[in-house]
């Protein structure tokens, strides 16, 4: 795990090579949406397991079949909350849960308009009760200008403070990752990988498209 020295609290994995292969397959535009899906799995639950050791541990005792040991417990696994931004984060919040298998789970249908304005639409909120206990984790693969983001911790705060607020995404453009610790300075960000920038229409360069379309299939055009 590599902390960018360019933002406080942000953090790629650049330096993993297993999820530098599964991020390689992810941007092959040759990979079909079941690959794509499970390779979102995948980071999911990696990056979970990273995730884990920044949360604070409590020793415990405990008696095996033979004697008395020590053991460790950590409390904030116990207390998180997963907020799935629709579509493309729901494989991406399957990994996630596979780690933090306590978390109470909320949903978000947010969507981003076309350049220049890019302006978001969030049709659909259901988030849980927040208490000052909770790690809250914003599932969303792609942080490209960081409007969607924005709104989407807008609303969340609504919902009580929490410990932390901690956003998963797989990749990431420098103009999002500012955009957003402008708007909220005490967010943590952890991504595969920080792109080089964002094209005009909004990309992430190189990037690898649509993440939604490529998991689950562009929508019909009616």
């Amino acid at each position: 795990m590599i902390r960018d020295e360019r933002w406080e609290g942000v953090y790629s994995f650049e330096d993993s090579p297993f999820i530098m292969e599964i991020l390689t397959e992810l941007r092959d535009e040759n990979t079909g949406p079941i690959a794509f899906r499970k390779g979102l799995v995948k980071l999911g639950r990696y990056m979970a397991y990273e995730i884990t050791k920044t949360m604070e541990t409590e020793r415990i005792k405990i008696k095996t079949p033979l004697e008395e040991t020590d053991g460790i417990l950590i409390a904030d696994r116990r207390n998180v909350v997963i907020i799935t931004v629709l579509r493309a984060a729901i494989p991406l919040m399957e990994g996630l849960i596979k780690v933090f298998d306590h978390a109470r789970v909320g949903i978000v249908s947010a969507s981003r308009g076309k350049a220049p304005k890019f302006e978001i639409e969030m049709k659909y909120v259901k988030v849980p009760q927040i208490t000052e206990k909770d790690t809250v984790i914003i599932a969303d693969p792609m942080i490209a200008t960081g409007s969607t983001l924005i709104k989407v911790l807008d609303e969340v705060k609504k919902y009580g403070k929490a410990k932390r607020y901690v956003i998963v995404g797989v990749l990431a453009a420098p103009e999002g990752i500012s955009r957003i610790k402008e708007a909220h300075p005490d967010v943590e960000m952890f991504v595969a990988a920080i792109d080089r920038e964002l094209n005009e229409k909004g990309y992430i360069l190189p990037g690898l498209g649509d993440a939604g379309d490529r998991a689950f299939g562009a929508p019909i055009k009616v």
